[in-house]
């Protein structure tokens, strides 16, 4: 049996058996399941709509339903409130800004507390982070989540899925931690896909400690913040991508030129690899 005949038997709605352990039982590793496959689709009108939203929300992430709407609208898009709601929802991004309520988690998931705050992180593998973020397709979209060393914002790890749930955060986790050896503190914000038992239970597994974003504090996460910048900047707004599969190969070539290439302004000029590495340890790595 194929891979493509063997996603085609796995049920995302089963009321008993979990996505993991229907791979697990066709034998179909659980990546595979989310790096393969079509994009998420939604109306040519909506996506056009939801790349605008990307580009504002990048250079403004303060921006709420309302900002975003009256953005939109300044740009020539009729739109309503109610519907900015549903693809900012879609695409998995709210306001930075802080206000009430925001921020929910699965009401069923423990949420854990910020540990970042007046630590000096000056050695690698001493905090590591993880976020998702929306990629267009030029007909659909899907999600990209990363892992990056804190101190020397190398990315141990990334994945694609066309869905955004937990499995392909923890496929990524679980990457780093083979590739890369166990952080001290792994941060995350408040998402489900965070909190999610599944998550959690492979930090706790080694002994990690959890540490996660504050509401509304848009600090606490802010280097990979600033990596989906450099990412859709450098990558992603400049090119069009027609499938996954393109986009992958995309995104394998810019991590590597990110890690290995593009000097950092914070390291006076060094790589992410050569901080995380050092550049003796790096001559050997490579």
């Amino acid at each position: 049996m194929t891979i493509e005949e063997k996603k085609q038997r796995i049920q995302p709605e089963h009321p008993d058996l979990s996505i993991e352990r229907q791979c697990e039982l066709i034998s179909l590793p659980r990546s595979s399941y989310y790096r393969e496959g079509r994009a998420e689709q939604e109306t040519p009108k909506n996506l056009e709509i939801m790349n605008c939203i990307d580009l504002e929300y990048t250079v403004h992430p303060f921006y709420g339903t309302r900002q975003m709407r009256n953005a939109l609208r300044r740009k020539g898009y009729k739109i309503n409130r109610k519907r900015v709601q549903r693809l900012m929802r879609k695409m998995g991004i709210q306001s930075i800004a802080p206000k009430p309520n925001t921020s929910k988690a699965h009401p069923q998931n423990k949420i854990y507390p910020y540990l970042l705050r007046n630590i000096d992180v000056t050695r690698a593998d001493h905090v590591w982070c993880s976020d998702l973020t929306y990629i267009r397709l030029a007909g659909g979209f899907v999600y990209l989540t990363a892992v990056m060393d804190w101190h020397s914002r190398y990315v141990l790890s990334w994945e694609l899925s066309i869905t955004m749930d937990s499995e392909f955060c923890a496929s990524a986790l679980e990457r780093a931690l083979r590739c890369h050896g166990t952080p001290q503190i792994f941060n995350t914000d408040q998402g489900a896909q965070y909190t999610s038992h599944q998550f959690t239970k492979i930090l706790k597994e080694k002994e990690i400690k959890i540490s996660m974003d504050g509401k509304g504090r848009a600090m606490d996460n802010i280097f990979i913040e600033r990596l989906w910048r450099s990412v859709k900047y450098e990558e992603i707004y400049i090119k069009e991508f027609k499938s996954v599969d393109q986009l992958r190969k995309a995104l394998k070539k810019y991590f590597d030129f990110y890690n290995h290439e593009r000097p950092h302004q914070s390291f006076d000029g060094q790589t992410p690899a050569e901080m995380y590495y050092g550049k003796d340890q790096l001559r050997l790595v490579a």
